[in-house]
């Protein structure tokens, strides 16, 4: 059965980041350059608590390259950046395996990817790169601005939400997840998109408009022109700050799953120690660290967190279990022609 399957755009920097000592491997050496590209979110964590250890660990200078989804993989595409090491949404990451631009991967190098949970470990195939972490796409209201609790995908479409909600693009990377619950909400056991389309249809009365980036739901939610919406659980502090009570739903339809992967580029004069950073960033160590600072819910199955550390993030073998995961490369196949019904049929 087939199921469908960004985040906060920066400005695109170049950032090199000194080794912190050369007493890891080769200290005798010139430190090597490693190019990883990423988001730039977090920037101070990732700097202390991810990348120095590294560093000094194998005599390594690490130099991140920042951006959104799209530009960091178009700078690979145009052969304008010379990367070794690029995180992506899923959806992007499919594409990206599409157009043959990473590195098969030997996970002989990278022996932390057993100790992930089933859906990180090879979301885009054995050759290709795990996911690092995991959120769910649910639902996020203002109980204080509803008529009553909001706890599936089809309330949404309850007529006392008129022109109260906000739906993400198609062309976001939770765009198609939403379109795949639209399918759900019709009765469709497996995909249907002449029904999710007719279901989006009869929403439109209901949505203020459609937002691209998160920041987007954040401002609408905070200055009180939405009251709903479908959202990422990973950025609900963000919506906790603006509107105290908050509230975050996973549908009783179901929530999905939300990968960001990490893969090697292809042709990188470093795939090695590019396999050796990934494995890295899956030990048990940097997964807990990034998950107690509420960064990154881990995937790896060892971590283990009390129910305070818990709260706002992804967690748990029965909540990550039951997340519905699409299939990204059917998505990218029929992206296109969505787009093009999206814009026809939906878009305000």
């Amino acid at each position: 059965m087939k199921k469908l399957a960004t985040m906060t755009i920066f400005l695109v920097s170049i950032t090199s980041l000194s080794a912190c000592g050369q007493s890891g491997n080769n200290s005798g050496d010139a430190p090597t350059d490693l190019v990883v590209s990423t988001w730039g979110f977090a920037e101070d964590f990732f700097n202390e608590e991810v990348y120095a250890p590294f560093e000094e660990e194998h005599n390594v200078n690490i130099i991140v390259d920042v951006g959104n989804n799209s530009e960091r993989l178009n700078r690979i595409r145009q052969g304008t950046a010379d990367i070794d090491v690029i995180y992506l949404s899923d959806y992007y990451a499919q594409q990206g395996i599409d157009e043959s631009l990473f590195a098969s991967l030997d996970r002989n190098n990278i022996p932390n990817i057993d100790d992930l949970y089933e859906l990180a470990q090879a979301p885009l195939g054995e050759e290709y790169g795990p996911a690092y972490t995991v959120g769910q796409f649910g639902i996020a209201y203002n109980p204080d601005e509803v008529d009553a609790d909001i706890a599936s995908w089809a309330d949404l479409w309850d007529e006392s939400l008129a022109n109260n909600i906000t739906l993400p693009n198609i062309t976001a990377t939770t765009g198609p997840m939403f379109l795949d619950a639209a399918s759900t909400v019709a009765g469709e056991e497996s995909f249907n998109e002449d029904a999710a389309f007719a279901e989006l249809t009869a929403l439109k009365s209901n949505v203020v408009k459609e937002y691209d980036r998160t920041s987007d739901f954040v401002n609408m939610f905070s200055q009180g022109e939405i009251v709903a919406g479908p959202f990422m659980e990973m950025y609900l502090n963000d919506l906790i700050a603006a509107v105290p009570n908050t509230q975050f739903v996973t549908p009783e339809e179901g929530a999905y799953a939300v990968l960001n992967t990490v893969n090697v580029v292809e042709d990188s004069d470093n795939q090695e120690l590019a396999e050796a950073f990934i494995n890295w960033h899956l030990s048990a160590e940097v997964q807990e660290a990034s998950a107690k600072a509420k960064i990154d819910s881990p995937v790896n199955q060892t971590v283990e967190l009390s129910a305070e550390e818990a709260d706002g993030i992804t967690y748990g073998e029965e909540t990550i279990n039951d997340l519905k995961l699409l299939d990204m490369q059917f998505v990218n196949e029929q992206s296109a022609q969505w787009i093009d019904r999206w814009n026809r049929e939906i878009a305000n």
